[in-house]
């Protein structure tokens, strides 16, 4: 079974977001990776940027939910996701993967709008669920995918091997020192 827009939408506004609309892929633009190279496995030198020490959340610690939620949003406005309407692309999958069990592969990108009361981690909003951090523990724990609408940045919240949550952000010809991308 597919979601509709309309289902997308609904599950999306507990955490503050706004949908917009669901994109054609032929209209989305991302930071260009060499060949063989993902999100995760992007190095500086690819325009890779990693979450600050502190920003890093184990998924079983109490202040899970904030240290996921501040780093997100400050690599967001750093690194310039928003545009001045703060709205952004979402990596959504339509199918009822957490019901079905399937896994089937029905993603597309979304435009939405970052509202003024939102909440990405302790929403426990599905479509933003990690389904790796099931093997580190049954609570809910985040992990999406981002691009600005420009496509000059992609930004990944997600858990990796360690049992930790954090954010990277993908936006090539970006130096973190001079703040040059801030809007």
């Amino acid at each position: 079974m597919t979601l509709t827009d309309t289902d997308v939408a609904g599950l999306l506004a507990p955490a503050g977001l706004l949908f917009i609309k669901r994109m054609d892929h032929d209209s989305v633009r991302l930071p260009a990776l060499p060949s063989g190279h993902s999100a995760a496995s992007a190095r500086p030198e690819h325009g890779r940027f990693d979450s600050l020490p502190d920003e890093v959340a184990d998924v079983e610690a109490d202040d899970m939910p904030e240290k996921v939620n501040a780093g997100w949003f400050r690599m967001a406005t750093e690194f310039g996701l928003f545009n001045e309407d703060r709205e952004f692309l979402l990596s959504v999958c339509y199918a009822r993967y957490w019901e079905t069990g399937t896994g089937d592969d029905d993603i597309a990108w979304v435009q939405v709008r970052l509202l003024n009361e939102w909440d990405l981690a302790a929403s426990e909003v599905d479509l933003l669920r990690s389904w790796m951090a099931g093997m580190f523990t049954e609570r809910f724990v985040p992990e999406f995918t981002m691009a600005s609408l420009d496509g000059q940045m992609k930004l990944n919240t997600t858990v990796w091997g360690d049992g930790t949550v954090s954010t990277i952000v993908i936006r090539p010809g970006a130096d973190r020192a001079n703040s040059t991308h801030r809007r």
